[in-house]
């Protein structure tokens, strides 16, 4: 019984540090948005970063069929974790339309701690889930560097309504995307 307790408690504590996780990088994107000094050429670059980000987690969302059935469709064809890689596109995006030399070791800081656990913690659990279905996959598949040629046949699986029950990941990338409009205003107005 101890057991059982124990692997809820830990679910629990896993479910608080992915909100956490979630929720700082949120609030690191309106922190980099409030006190950014955007100048045009780096607010394009990282826009466009911040752009690829989100549309690829959006994408990675609509493929998900949570604990039911290994995603290896649509962009988890090039890479086993695309939703981190969405991530750091945004993390990096971010940091260069900022314009502030401390987003960066802020940034760094934050994938420190959060990020290799997160990204260990989820090929267990699916390891765990799908045996050799994921092992197989995991042999082909790259974490976070994807791979130029895709690994598994092509998918038409995604679903806007798994989107949004995943997180509101929709929800969130309007947060993220007016972060950007506005700095993109304090460019205009500085």
């Amino acid at each position: 019984m101890s057991g059982v307790r124990e692997s809820s408690a830990r679910r629990r504590l896993r479910h608080v540090r992915d909100s956490l996780r979630q929720a700082v990088g949120v609030v690191l994107a309106i922190v980099l948005t409030t006190y950014g000094r955007p100048s045009l050429v780096p607010l394009v670059a990282g826009g466009l970063l911040v752009i690829d980000g989100v549309l690829i987690r959006l994408w990675a969302s609509g493929h998900i069929r949570k604990n039911l059935k290994l995603a290896t469709g649509g962009p988890y064809r090039w890479v086993r974790h695309p939703l981190y890689v969405g991530n750091l596109l945004l993390s990096l995006g971010f940091c260069i339309a900022s314009g502030r030399w401390w987003a960066w070791p802020v940034m760094g800081l934050f994938w420190l701690i959060f990020y290799p656990n997160a990204i260990g913690e989820e090929d267990r659990k699916l390891e765990r889930l799908f045996g050799d279905d994921w092992r197989r996959w995991r042999e082909r598949t790259p974490a976070l560097v994807p791979r130029l040629s895709p690994t598994c046949p092509a998918s038409t699986g995604w679903k806007l309504s798994r989107s949004l029950r995943l997180n509101g990941e929709p929800a969130i990338a309007a947060v993220l995307l007016v972060c950007l409009a506005l700095l993109y205003r304090r460019l205009l107005s500085g």
